[in-house]
């Protein structure tokens, strides 16, 4: 049998084993790390939040969340919902009709996206279009990997995508580490964690490697961040699995505005 790719068995371990962080980080320069509040450690995942109803700053997350799916705001919804089902998995009373929601609003947001109940793309997607020149690429990390991709047989990846590799690059998502839990230098970067938390880890072209510039460093960040830097695009393989599709030299990691 072959083994799992590591960063594919941390995002499995990710809700039962905490990251516990550093309180100091070795200064990130150009990488600019998270603020003051990004050092902070990061909470007890395996502990649920005391009210997850007043867990944002600013007002209620299940209000937002419930106001948005029942407008049938579903983009808006998604991740809302997520992130109040991951802070309730360990209250199954209320996190059950929470679950409910998110499977509706997934199923929405994916058929607006063309991506399958099986996760698969059909075959209206789109290709992606090449940026001008000095133009930044703005993408959600899965729909950069909008295409469907078996990380065994590999040499499946659409020349629109392959034509990316070397531009600017912006996106959002939670930061994974890869190598420790303070003074990270390399990390998975994922689109949410409410599929790793309930057994669903994303597959090898809706994940990003991102390493920050050499000799700096940033600290563990439990909330969205956004990164920005350049793409590489390159099928990296270990013992004939493909390990990674996506990797990002950061110039920029910081929090995603709330």
């Amino acid at each position: 049998m072959r083994r799992l790719p590591r960063h594919l068995l941390l995002l499995l371990t990710l809700c039962v084993t905490p990251v516990v962080t550093a309180q100091t980080t070795r200064p990130a320069s150009d990488a600019s790390r998270p603020p003051s509040d990004a050092s902070r450690p990061a909470s007890d995942p395996s502990r649920p939040a005391p009210d997850a109803t007043r867990s944002t700053v600013g007002g209620s997350l299940a209000f937002r969340a419930n106001q948005a799916f029942n407008t049938g705001d579903y983009t808006t919804a998604l991740p809302l919902l997520q992130r109040l089902a991951v802070q309730l998995r360990n209250d199954p009373d209320r996190v059950g009709p929470i679950l409910e929601k998110v499977r509706v609003a997934e199923a929405n947001v994916n058929q607006m996206k063309g991506i399958g109940p099986d996760g698969s793309v059909n075959a209206t997607r789109k290709p992606h279009r090449a940026p001008g020149e000095g133009q930044t690429v703005e993408l959600d990390v899965r729909e950069l990997g909008n295409f469907d991709y078996d990380a065994e047989k590999g040499g499946a990846v659409p020349d629109d995508v392959k034509k990316l590799s070397g531009t600017k690059f912006k996106t959002t998502g939670y930061m994974i580490p890869l190598d420790q839990a303070s003074d990270v230098t390399q990390f998975a970067l994922v689109n949410n964690l409410f599929a790793c938390c309930f057994g669903q880890p994303p597959q090898i072209q809706h994940t990003l490697i991102v390493y920050t510039p050499k000799g700096k460093a940033v600290s563990y960040y439990p909330d969205e961040i956004v990164v920005e830097g350049t793409l590489n695009v390159e099928e990296k393989k270990d013992e004939g699995y493909t390990i990674s599709l996506f990797e990002l030299t950061a110039t920029s990691i910081k929090p995603a505005a709330k």
